[in-house]
């Protein structure tokens, strides 16, 4: 019994190709779950560096809008009128844009998902920071519900004014497999746009030879036997 038993053959390892294509099939259908599930880890973003840099950008615009209005007023005011007369202008856009990328990030960071809410919380907070020039509450909310509505429409529906692209994640291997089933291109094809005149000749060159020269020159050229 033992020396049947040593005489027994040992199972055969699985080769390598199966292995890879093994794994590779396990990591497709991974990718595929969580392509499906939608679930993605959310990274941590600097809500008072977006603050920083939304501030400063609006701000210039502030002044630039600040300044048109210093050259438009009536009695000449000097250069420094955009700071002395105008310079309101300035500061509420400079807080617009703090309060907006602020309020945006923050909200991310506390809910964990970065989506059309966050835009529309910070654009209510931005628009409220406009109403408050106004003095009164029912500028306040009506300038803080404009400002939501537009920026969290116009986030919700993909953030470009040429029409919406869905962030669709597709696996490259299916992508390929797909180009491959169905833009495979006929051999006969390929070879037509080869160059032939540099020494390469497929089978049926007479026969391309002879139609391109009746194409293109009207002449006949009798087939070799």
């Amino acid at each position: 019994m033992w020396f049947s038993a040593c005489r027994r053959p040992f199972p055969q390892p699985p080769r390598l190709s199966t292995i890879k294509l093994r794994s590779s099939s396990k990591h497709r259908s991974a990718t595929l779950a969580t392509m499906t599930s939608g679930d993605e880890a959310y990274h941590p973003r600097d809500a008072v560096g977006a603050a920083i840099n939304g501030t400063m950008i609006t701000g210039g615009a502030g002044a630039l809008l600040s300044a048109v209005q210093n050259t438009l007023a009536k009695r000449n005011i000097g250069p420094w009128g955009v700071f002395t007369r105008t310079g309101g202008t300035i500061a509420v856009f400079a807080a617009m844009g703090g309060t907006y990328e602020f309020t945006r990030y923050a909200c991310a960071n506390l809910r964990e998902k970065d989506d059309s809410l966050n835009t529309t919380i910070g654009g209510f907070l931005a628009g409220s920071v406009l109403g408050l020039r106004f003095g009164n509450t029912p500028a306040v909310l009506g300038m803080g519900a404009l400002t939501a509505v537009v920026l969290g429409t116009y986030d919700y529906t993909g953030g470009k004014l040429t029409g919406y692209k869905g962030k669709f994640k597709e696996d490259e291997f299916e992508r390929r497999e797909y180009d491959r089933r169905n833009r495979r291109r006929p051999i006969q094809e390929i070879m037509e746009e080869f160059d032939e005149r540099k020494g390469l000749r497929f089978a049926g060159y007479d026969e391309r030879r002879r139609e391109r020269i009746k194409e293109h020159y009207g002449i006949e050229v009798p087939a070799k036997q």
